[in-house]
């Protein structure tokens, strides 16, 4: 069975919370996306105390949070995302230094995880692959959601399963029912959506079922 992510991209709370609302009778985890203009010309909401699960409505306290963290120093968040029960950090290999972000949250108790930019190419990310739990391949530019699917991306996605077999592949960008089927069939294990979720007119539980069965 495929692991579907929602994923969250916005610059205030009440439409995070109201997504989470949405999301939580049907995941188990949620990805939220955050930029501070410095690696992608884009900024979202960076108060994590609000996902905190002494801050949570109870009925999202369930919920774990990942964090795509779309920064060019992405270790400084690390502390405070952990700190707020973030238990799955992901960081780009386009940011400053990758391996300082590698290197520092293995300090924390939380799965790390290398993403990889629609244009960049395979050879930019082997060399981390072996060290993190979870590989995020951008199929899309990073920074804006509602972009179209790089077909070019599902060449990385079978690198990827090839020389990596047992490592869990996250996709993200441009994900629907018919991109997401071809992702899986190239290697991805789970996939992130945003919008095809929360625009859907079938509602969020049969878009999410969907993706599932493919």
């Amino acid at each position: 069975m495929i692991d579907v992510i929602p994923g969250i991209l916005e610059t205030t709370w009440p439409p995070i919370e109201e997504k989470l609302l949405l999301a939580a009778p049907h995941v188990e985890w949620v990805q939220i996306d955050i930029m501070d203009n410095t690696l992608v010309p884009n900024t979202t909401f960076l108060d994590f105390a609000k996902f905190s699960p002494g801050n949570l409505r109870h009925e999202l306290e369930h919920l774990s949070f990942e964090a795509h963290l779309m920064v060019a120093k992405p270790e400084t968040y690390i502390t405070t995302l952990a700190d707020n029960g973030f238990k799955r950090l992901i960081a780009h290999v386009e940011a400053h230094d990758p391996r300082v972000f590698l290197e520092a949250a293995k300090y924390e108790h939380v799965e790390v995880g290398i993403a990889i930019d629609g244009p960049t190419e395979f050879d930019q990310v082997e060399p981390y692959l072996e060290e993190v739990d979870v590989v995020l391949v951008m199929t899309i530019e990073a920074g804006f959601s509602g972009q179209a699917f790089m077909t070019e991306t599902l060449e990385k996605i079978k690198l990827i399963h090839q020389n990596f077999p047992d490592l869990a592949i996250e996709v993200d960008g441009g994900i629907n029912d018919k991109t997401g089927t071809i992702a899986v069939e190239a290697g991805a294990t789970r996939l992130v959506a945003n919008s095809y979720l929360f625009k859907s007119q079938s509602g969020i539980a049969a878009a999410i079922e969907s993706l599932k069965n493919g």
